[in-house]
């Protein structure tokens, strides 16, 4: 079980952010062999960018909605996850052939979804929590005393978190 960060908790990261949603809506659930191939593209990508330093992926949250599983992913660049996307001798361009090739046959079986970030700020907090998010994906600080409030953290400047308190 991950440690807990006790008191009040807060990211720091210096560069350009990106924040990439992405997901699967199971719109017919009695057609497995449509969406289960999805459900074992994705661990591949991870896995391969995460063994990747250079790849851009700063971290990812698993996260299940209502419609089916979906995944919050942190970049540090727009370039480095587009280039991820188009590149044919990686796990994502071949994913999405094979989906599109599917989706042709059986068409509404299965969606897929995502939405791009690009974050200019980004205010976070975490009380009493092991890191996951935005902090577990750059690194977690504790909030110092002049960024108690949520609109002093935000004004603190691009997506990096207040100087830890010394």
């Amino acid at each position: 079980m991950a440690s807990i960060n006790p008191g009040r908790m807060t990211h720091r990261y210096d560069g350009e952010l990106v924040v990439f949603h992405i997901g699967m809506t199971v719109n017919k659930w009695w057609r497995p062999d449509q969406w289960m191939p999805l459900m074992g593209d994705m661990p591949r990508m991870l896995r391969e960018l995460s063994m990747d330093p250079e790849s851009g992926l700063l971290g990812f949250t698993t996260l299940l909605g209502s419609r089916g599983p979906y995944l919050v992913q942190y970049w540090s660049s727009l370039d480095k996850l587009y280039a991820y996307a188009s590149a044919t001798e990686q796990e994502h361009r071949p994913a999405w052939t094979r989906f599109n090739r599917r989706a042709r046959k059986n068409p509404g079986a299965v969606g897929i979804w995502h939405e791009t970030h690009v974050l200019e700020r980004a205010e976070t907090i975490y009380v009493a929590t092991p890191a996951m998010g935005l902090p577990k994906a750059t690194e977690i600080v504790p909030v110092a005393l002049r960024h108690d409030r949520a609109r002093a953290r935000v004004a603190d400047g691009r997506t990096r978190g207040p100087a830890p308190v010394s």
